[in-house]
Protein backbone atom coordinates (compact mmCIF):
# COMPACT_ATOMS: atom_id res chain seq x y z
CA UNK A 1 0.00 0.00 0.00
CA UNK A 2 1.07 3.79 -0.61
CA UNK A 3 0.17 6.87 1.08
CA UNK A 4 0.34 9.89 -0.13
CA UNK A 5 -0.05 13.48 1.82
CA UNK A 6 0.12 16.58 0.61
CA UNK A 7 0.69 20.34 2.04
CA UNK A 8 1.54 23.66 1.20
CA UNK A 9 -1.65 25.39 -0.46
CA UNK A 10 -3.76 27.66 0.92
CA UNK A 11 -4.64 31.01 0.00
CA UNK A 12 -2.88 33.59 -2.41
CA UNK A 13 -3.02 36.35 -4.39
CA UNK A 14 -3.07 36.21 -7.99
CA UNK A 15 0.43 37.16 -9.27
CA UNK A 16 1.74 35.61 -5.85
CA UNK A 17 3.98 31.43 -5.67
CA UNK A 18 3.18 28.40 -3.02
CA UNK A 19 4.72 25.28 -3.02
CA UNK A 20 3.29 21.90 -2.61
CA UNK A 21 4.64 18.99 -1.73
CA UNK A 22 3.84 15.22 -1.36
CA UNK A 23 5.44 12.74 1.17
CA UNK A 24 4.70 9.28 0.14
CA UNK A 25 5.23 6.23 2.46
CA UNK A 26 4.31 2.58 2.36
CA UNK A 27 5.37 -0.72 2.33
CA UNK A 28 4.91 -1.03 -1.34
CA UNK A 29 5.93 2.74 -2.20
CA UNK A 30 9.24 2.38 -4.45
CA UNK A 31 11.78 5.25 -5.37
CA UNK A 32 11.43 4.00 -8.78
CA UNK A 33 7.67 5.33 -9.46
CA UNK A 34 7.00 8.41 -11.50
CA UNK A 35 4.83 11.11 -9.19
CA UNK A 36 2.65 13.47 -10.56
CA UNK A 37 0.52 16.23 -9.43
CA UNK A 38 -2.86 16.84 -11.04
CA UNK A 39 -5.68 19.70 -9.96
CA UNK A 40 -9.73 19.67 -9.92
CA UNK A 41 -11.53 22.80 -10.53
CA UNK A 42 -15.25 23.14 -9.08
CA UNK A 43 -17.35 21.57 -11.82
CA UNK A 44 -14.10 20.58 -13.97
CA UNK A 45 -12.55 17.07 -14.44
CA UNK A 46 -9.31 16.37 -12.78
CA UNK A 47 -6.59 17.37 -14.95
CA UNK A 48 -2.80 16.54 -15.13
CA UNK A 49 -0.43 19.41 -14.20
CA UNK A 50 3.17 17.80 -14.41
CA UNK A 51 4.88 14.48 -13.39
CA UNK A 52 8.57 13.52 -12.67
CA UNK A 53 10.06 10.40 -13.09
CA UNK A 54 12.61 9.19 -10.45
CA UNK A 55 15.22 9.91 -12.67
CA UNK A 56 14.21 13.65 -12.53
CA UNK A 57 12.36 13.71 -16.29
CA UNK A 58 9.79 16.24 -16.31
CA UNK A 59 6.99 17.44 -18.21
CA UNK A 60 4.22 19.87 -17.75
CA UNK A 61 0.60 20.39 -19.31
CA UNK A 62 1.60 23.60 -20.80
CA UNK A 63 -1.39 24.42 -22.00
CA UNK A 64 -1.84 25.02 -17.84
CA UNK A 65 0.69 25.79 -16.20
CA UNK A 66 3.31 26.72 -18.98
CA UNK A 67 6.41 28.63 -17.81
CA UNK A 68 5.09 29.12 -14.44
CA UNK A 69 5.26 25.11 -12.69
CA UNK A 70 8.40 23.89 -11.41
CA UNK A 71 7.99 19.90 -10.16
CA UNK A 72 11.09 18.35 -8.72
CA UNK A 73 11.51 15.59 -6.08
CA UNK A 74 13.60 14.35 -3.39
CA UNK A 75 13.95 10.73 -4.06
CA UNK A 76 16.24 10.37 -0.07
CA UNK A 77 12.35 11.75 0.88
CA UNK A 78 9.77 10.74 -1.36
CA UNK A 79 9.06 13.87 -1.75
CA UNK A 80 7.70 15.41 -4.70
CA UNK A 81 7.09 18.90 -5.15
CA UNK A 82 5.26 21.80 -6.96
CA UNK A 83 6.45 24.91 -7.37
CA UNK A 84 3.47 27.44 -8.77
CA UNK A 85 4.34 31.10 -9.57
CA UNK A 86 2.58 33.87 -11.09
CA UNK A 87 -0.84 32.52 -10.33
CA UNK A 88 -3.91 33.06 -11.43
CA UNK A 89 -7.23 32.76 -10.06
CA UNK A 90 -7.81 30.44 -12.63
CA UNK A 91 -5.66 28.35 -10.95
CA UNK A 92 -7.54 27.89 -7.62
CA UNK A 93 -8.31 24.41 -7.70
CA UNK A 94 -7.82 20.72 -5.78
CA UNK A 95 -4.04 19.92 -6.09
CA UNK A 96 -3.55 16.11 -5.78
CA UNK A 97 -0.69 14.01 -6.13
CA UNK A 98 -0.34 10.87 -7.80
CA UNK A 99 1.83 7.96 -8.19
CA UNK A 100 2.17 5.18 -10.90
CA UNK A 101 4.86 2.07 -11.13
CA UNK A 102 5.79 2.88 -14.70
CA UNK A 103 6.91 6.00 -16.84
CA UNK A 104 5.20 9.04 -16.97
CA UNK A 105 1.44 9.35 -17.60
CA UNK A 106 -0.72 12.06 -18.69
CA UNK A 107 -4.38 10.54 -17.46
CA UNK A 108 -6.02 9.96 -14.12
CA UNK A 109 -6.74 6.14 -15.29
CA UNK A 110 -2.85 5.33 -15.47
CA UNK A 111 -1.97 6.51 -11.90
CA UNK A 112 -2.63 3.96 -9.12
CA UNK A 113 -2.27 5.83 -5.38
CA UNK A 114 -3.70 9.18 -4.76
CA UNK A 115 -3.32 11.70 -2.06
CA UNK A 116 -6.41 13.58 -0.31
CA UNK A 117 -5.58 17.00 -2.02
CA UNK A 118 -4.78 20.27 -0.95
CA UNK A 119 -6.82 22.89 -1.51
CA UNK A 120 -5.00 26.07 -3.57
CA UNK A 121 -7.32 29.36 -3.77
CA UNK A 122 -6.05 32.26 -6.02
CA UNK A 123 -7.51 35.45 -5.15
CA UNK A 124 -7.99 38.32 -7.95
Amino acid sequence: QVQLVESGGGLVQAGGSLRLSCAASGRTFSTYYTMAWFRQAPGKEREFVGGITWTGDSTYNTGLVKGRATISRDNAKNTVYLQMNGLKPEDTAVYYCAVRRAGLGYSTAEYEYWGQGTQVTVSS
